[in-house]
């Protein structure tokens, strides 16, 4: 009895063995046909970049038979970062990607059917290959799609970072003076940005003036006036001067009907004037 039983486990392990080589013959024509099926809907240039991607799936399916689930497993992990890779790299899409993952189970899964059923393999025999195999593109999609939104969100994180530190610069235009020019709304972050990088800025130049003007950002509330007024203040602990230009009309009436108090602010009705007052100090 324990012979038959090692017999039927060895016949088994002998047919995984086959059907993963078998697909892995047929990878190229797998390829073709799937492009087949698109019908045109991916242009000739993504079907190129995604060549290497198809390739890497379908050995990765086909092995995934032969494998135990684990192992197979961990090669999905490592290879959802590099697919994801390919994808941004690209700027592909991930509906395209997770089609793809899709489509070739479908075609894998008929090459398992067909050759389960020349083999006449019992049901239990072939709902037990499948059902592994469907295991592994589940957990395709699931690695596929973690890492994607890891990725995606890293990279607007870096964008946001990028562009926060281009909007909010601080210009040096001589040794002790330099200019903040802020444009747009400001928010909290963007506040606590302007904070920061007016410290930063000021001590890293070794300034002893810094202009920042306002006649870019559209509307100054209760808070953005709050942390201008806290940067002004912050900065005369530094020992650097602040003055306030580009303050339009609409802008101050608005700061007088919130009640802000800038009186003890240095301001300048533009930008050009605060220069000519500091570079005639200064010369």
């Amino acid at each position: 009895m324990r012979d038959r039983i090692n017999l039927i486990n060895h016949t088994e392990v002998d047919y995984k063995k086959k059907i993963s080589e078998y697909i892995l013959r047929r990878k190229h024509e797998l390829i073709k046909q799937k492009i087949d099926l698109e019908s045109n809907q991916i242009s000739e240039s993504m079907g190129t970049r995604l060549q290497q991607w198809r390739e890497n799936i379908i050995e990765i399916y086909a092995h995934s038979i032969a494998n135990d689930k684990e192992t197979t497993y961990k090669i999905l992990n490592e290879w959802g970062e590099e697919a994801v890779d390919t994808l941004v790299n690209y700027s592909l899409p991930i509906d395209i990607a997770l089609k793809e993952v899709r489509d070739y189970r479908n075609l894998i899964g008929r090459i398992i059917r067909d050759d389960a059923s020349q083999r006449e393999l019992t049901i239990a025999q072939f709902y037990e290959i499948i059902s592994d195999f469907d295991s592994v593109v589940d957990r395709a999609v699931h690695w596929l799609s973690i890492s994607y939104s890891k990725k995606f969100y890293t990279r607007i994180n870096l964008a946001e970072a990028a562009a926060l530190e281009l909007s909010i610069p601080v210009i040096k235009i001589t040794d002790k003076i330099g200019i903040l020019p802020l444009i747009g709304d400001i928010d909290t972050q963007r506040a606590q940005e302007l904070m920061e990088k007016a410290l930063t800025k000021s001590n890293e130049f070794s300034l002893e003036h810094i202009i920042i003007d306002l006649s870019g950002v559209p509307v100054v509330d209760t808070m953005v006036a709050d942390r201008i007024i806290r940067v002004v203040e912050s900065l005369t602990l530094l020992g650097v001067k602040a003055t306030l230009t580009g303050i339009r009309p609409e802008i101050a009436q608005t700061m007088i009907h919130l009640g802000i108090n800038i009186s003890h602010i240095e301001v300048a009705t533009s930008l050009q004037k605060a220069l000519q007052s500091l570079l005639k100090i200064k010369l």
